[in-house]
C-alpha cells in the first residue's frame, strides 16, 4: 500500500511545479508569426509592442517599421505620440497637488481655481476635478475649438465658460479633451509651473524617462522616430502624412512623445504602487484615486463581445474585466498614430502598443488581448478576425455614403445674395472664427488651420469638399433683417455652432466708441448715448436700456431688437446725429450741444 504522506507531498511538489511563473519569452512564442499576419491583414506600417512583467521589461520588439517608404526598424527607443495616454500623466500631477494640500478631488474645483468659469453658476458651484478628469461634467468634446488651431492653454481655458452642457452634470460619460487642458493649466496657476515643467520635475526625471519630449520639433531631434501614415481613401495606397503639432494649448490632455523603454518606466511604476527603483516617485493615494471607478461607460466592444465586462472610467484611465482579469488602460489617437498602455494589476502583466497608421486604430486592443491571452495561458480569442470583418465593413458603408453625398440637394436653386456679400470673418466665442475668403472665381473656407475650397449645394448652403483627412463643412448663411449675410451655421463635434459675422473693427476701439456718446434730442425728449465697459448703451427714462452691439461703420444693432440699427451721422470727427431705423421707420435725433 503506498505511504499517504509520501503521495500528498508528490502531489503538493507537482501543484507548486504547475503553479511557477512560465518563462514569458516561452509563452510568446509564436507571437512574431501573429503579428506578422496581422500587419499583412491590416495592410499596417509598423507596430511596436512592450510588455512588463513583474516590474520588469521582459519583451521589446517592432514589427513592420517606424517609416514605411525609408524601411527603417522600430526598436524600444523609437519615439511616438502617445496622445492621450498623456491623460494619465496629467492626473497624477493633479493628484499630488491634492497631497500636497492645494486641490481636493472631490470640493468644487473654483475654490482652488478662482478663474476658472463654466457656463453656468451651477457648474461653477458643483464641478470638481474628479468630474473634470473622469468626463462626467455632461460637457461635449468640442474638439474642433482646439483641433488644428493655434489658441493658447490660457485661452482654451477661458473657452470652458461658451460651453453649454449636453446633458446633466455627472449623468453620464461624454469625453473631453479641454477638461484635461484646464486641469493642466490649473497646476501652472497653483504652482508657478507649467504643465510640461510640474511633468518634468516630478515624474519624468525621478522616472528616468529621458528620452520623453512635448513637441515634434524635440522628438526630430533623435534619430529614432515615427512617421505617421494613412491609406488614401477606397485604396491599399500607404501614404506618409504630417505630424499633429498644434498640440502646444492641448498639451495635457495629449502631447506627451514617448517609447517603448521609457514607458516602461512609467508603467513600472503604475505597477509597483508608485515605486520605481525603490523609491516612491507617485504617492500610492493618487494611484489609487485615477483607480477608483468614477462613472460607466461601456463602448462598442463590450456591448458586442462577453470578454470584456463593467468598463467604468476612473481618472484617466479605464477599469475592467477581462476575462475575469482586472484590467486597467488607456488609449491615444493622433493623425497617423494610435497607442495603448494598459496592465492587470493582479497578475502583474502590463502591455505597451503603438500602431501607425490612421486605419489601424483597432490594432492597439487585438495585439494587447493576445498578449494577455498567451501569458495567461488563454485560449486565444479571434479578435483579428473580428475586428478586420468590422473595419471592411466600416470601409464599405463610408464608401456607399459618400457616393449619395448630393441625396437632398434642391436642383435649380440660386444664392440668394451675390458671392462677394458672403466674404468676411465670422466668429464664435469658443470656436473662434471662420474666414470665407475669394480665390480666383471660387469661394474658400477657413477654420484655424482647416483650409478647404467652398461652393454652393442649394439656396444658402455652401459646402467644403469631403476631405479625407479634414472632412467636410456645410455652411448654412443667414440673412439678418437688414437683408445683409449676418451669419453662418455649421455642424461641429457634436452639435451646431453659430458663426456672427464681425463688426467694423474700428466699432471696438474706445476713443471710436467715445465720440458717438452725448445726449441726442427728438422731439423734445432727449436720450442718452454712454460708454460702459467698452459697450454703447442708450438710456431715456423711464425704459430699459438699449445695448448696442457693432454692425458696420457708425453703425450698430440693437441687441434686444434684431430689427433695429442705430446709424450715428458724422461730422468733423464726431456724431452730430443719431438714425434709428427699425420696421416702423426712420427716426433722426440730433445731438445736444
Amino acid at each position: 500500500m503506498k505511504n499517504p504522506f509520501i503521495l500528498m507531498l508528490v502531489m503538493l511538489l507537482g501543484a507548486a511545479a504547475q503553479a511557477q511563473p512560465q518563462d514569458p519569452l516561452t509563452q510568446l512564442s509564436g507571437f512574431d508569426q501573429y503579428m506578422e499576419q496581422l500587419l499583412q491583414d491590416w495592410n499596417a506600417p509598423g507596430v511596436g509592442v512592450g510588455v512588463v512583467v513583474k516590474g520588469k521589461l521582459v519583451f521589446v520588439k517592432g514589427y513592420g517599421y517606424r517609416d514605411y517608404d525609408k524601411k527603417t526598424p522600430i526598436t524600444g527607443n523609437t519615439l511616438f505620440q502617445i496622445a492621450s495616454n498623456s491623460k494619465l500623466f496629467t492626473a497624477v500631477a493633479v493628484g499630488m497637488e491634492v497631497e500636497n494640500g492645494k486641490l481636493e478631488w472631490d470640493k468644487p474645483i473654483k475654490e482652488f481655481v478662482p478663474a476658472i468659469e463654466f457656463y453656468n453658476d451651477e457648474l461653477n458651484n458643483s464641478v470638481t476635478m474628479r468630474d473634470m478628469l473622469s468626463h462626467r461634467t455632461g460637457i461635449s468634446r468640442h474638439d474642433l475649438i482646439w483641433f488644428k488651431s493655434e489658441f493658447s492653454r490660457k485661452q482654451l481655458f477661458d473657452k470652458l465658460k461658451y460651453l453649454e452642457p449636453s446633458q446633466p452634470l455627472r449623468q453620464g460619460f461624454i469625453y473631453n479633451n479641454l477638461m484635461y487642458t484646464a486641469a493642466g493649466y490649473s497646476i501652472e496657476l497653483l504652482t508657478g509651473k507649467t504643465w510640461e515643467e510640474y511633468l518634468q520635475a516630478n515624474i519624468l526625471n525621478p522616472l528616468d524617462m529621458k528620452s520623453t519630449v512635448f513637441t515634434i520639433a524635440d522628438m526630430r531631434k533623435s534619430s529614432d522616430y515615427f512617421t505617421p501614415y494613412d491609406e488614401k481613401r477606397d485604396t491599399n495606397i500607404l501614404h506618409p502624412i504630417p505630424w499633429y503639432e498644434e498640440q502646444g494649448g492641448v498639451g495635457p490632455a495629449g502631447a506627451v512623445i514617448s517609447n517603448i523603454n521609457d514607458m516602461s518606466h512609467w508603467l513600472v511604476a503604475l505597477m509597483n504602487d508608485g515605486k520605481y527603483k525603490d523609491k516612491q516617485v507617485i504617492p500610492s493615494a493618487v494611484l489609487q484615486a485615477t483607480l477608483q471607478p468614477s462613472i460607466p461607460t461601456g463602448n462598442s466592444i463590450t456591448a458586442k463581445y462577453k470578454e470584456m465586462q463593467n468598463p467604468v472610467y476612473g481618472m484617466g484611465r479605464w477599469v475592467s474585466s477581462y476575462r475575469g482579469h482586472l484590467y486597467t488602460e488607456h488609449g491615444g489617437a493622433l493623425d497617423g498614430i494610435y497607442s495603448q498602455v494598459s496592465f492587470m494589476p493582479q497578475d502583474s502583466i502590463g502591455v505597451i502598443v503603438f500602431a501607425i497608421g490612421d486605419h489601424c486604430r483597432p490594432l492597439i486592443e487585438i495585439v494587447n488581448f493576445n498578449v494577455y491571452e498567451r501569458l495567461l495561458g488563454l485560449d486565444q480569442t479571434p479578435w483579428k478576425e473580428r475586428r478586420l470583418k468590422e473595419y471592411l465593413e466600416g470601409k464599405k458603408i463610408r464608401r456607399e455614403a459618400r457616393q449619395k453625398a448630393s441625396v437632398g440637394r434642391i436642383a435649380g436653386t440660386k444664392p440668394s445674395h451675390p458671392m462677394d456679400d458672403y466674404l468676411g470673418e465670422y466668429e464664435h466665442p469658443a470656436y473662434g472664427i471662420i474666414k470665407i475668403t475669394k480665390k480666383g472665381e471660387d469661394m474658400q473656407f477657413a477654420l484655424n488651420k482647416i483650409q478647404l475650397p467652398l461652393s454652393h449645394f442649394h439656396y444658402d448652403r455652401f459646402d467644403t469638399p469631403n476631405d479625407e483627412r479634414l472632412g467636410l463643412y456645410s455652411l448654412n448663411f443667414t440673412t439678418n433683417p437688414q437683408g445683409d449675410i449676418g451669419s453662418l451655421t455649421v455642424s461641429l463635434d457634436e452639435s451646431e455652432a453659430i458663426f456672427k459675422r464681425r463688426p467694423d473693427a474700428s466699432l471696438s476701439d474706445p476713443a471710436t466708441l467715445e465720440t458717438y456718446t452725448g445726449q441726442y434730442e427728438i422731439g423734445g425728449s432727449v436720450l442718452t448715448v454712454a460708454l460702459k465697459n467698452n459697450e454703447l448703451i442708450v438710456s431715456f427714462p423711464g425704459t430699459p436700456d438699449t445695448h448696442l452691439v457693432p454692425y458696420k461703420s457708425h453703425v450698430f444693432k440693437a441687441k434686444e431688437f434684431s430689427d433695429m440699427t442705430i446709424e450715428f451721422v458724422m461730422g468733423n470727427g464726431k456724431a452730430t446725429a443719431m438714425k434709428q431705423k427699425d420696421p416702423s421707420g426712420e427716426y433722426v435725433m440730433k445731438r445736444k450741444g
